[in-house]
């Protein structure tokens, strides 16, 4: 195996873990979870920054897997689902988890530009693309099978489940408390 190998893999682990944090920290901050440590601002800030770490990190993981010569893909096979010949399904799911995490990095890019509620309705496409990138990272992973990387998937699916089911247990914050988040002083 080259170095190209490892980065592939290592990259591809990071991103999800970035991902993950992402999420999680996204459900804390939307189901008003508190915290004495931490303002919610830099709540907000930590999972923004994971999200666009994750999308380097996916960046670097597709730029790994092009120039790898053990296990080389094509630019088409990276940008096109269903093309690639190496575990169909789990290529795939990883190619439009990737591709729609960079269009919902445009919806947050012009988030003031366009109404909160459709922001806000393309911001549930994360759970696609979380759902997408555990599925990738389990039916394509290659340490998939491992103790340390089970472990790290049940972890993240669970963190993940357990939070996004608070959230819907949550009482939505009232109307006026939603203007007030929106608004531009915020």
């Amino acid at each position: 195996m080259t170095i190209t190998w490892y980065v592939v893999r290592a990259s591809g682990i990071l991103a999800f873990v970035l991902l993950t944090v992402s999420v999680v920290l996204g459900l804390a901050v939307s189901g008003k979870a508190r915290s004495s440590r931490w303002p919610r601002f830099a709540i907000e800030d930590v999972h923004g920054f994971a999200g666009v770490l994750a999308g380097i990190f996916i960046v670097l993981h597709g730029f790994a897997l092009l120039v790898d010569s053990y296990m080389p893909f094509s630019l088409s096979q990276l940008i096109v689902p269903g093309t690639s010949s190496y575990r169909p399904l789990a290529v795939t799911l990883g190619v439009l988890s990737a591709e729609l995490l960079a269009a919902l990095a445009l919806t947050n890019r012009f988030r003031k530009e366009i109404p909160y509620r459709i922001w806000r309705r393309a911001h549930y496409a994360n759970f696609v693309v979380w759902s997408f990138a555990l599925l990738h990272g389990l039916l394509g992973g290659s340490d998939t099978g491992t103790v340390w990387a089970e472990l790290m998937y049940t972890v993240s699916g669970g963190a993940v489940a357990g939070l996004a089911v608070w959230r819907i247990l949550t009482p939505a914050p009232p109307a006026r408390e939603i203007a007030t988040e929106i608004s531009p002083s915020s």
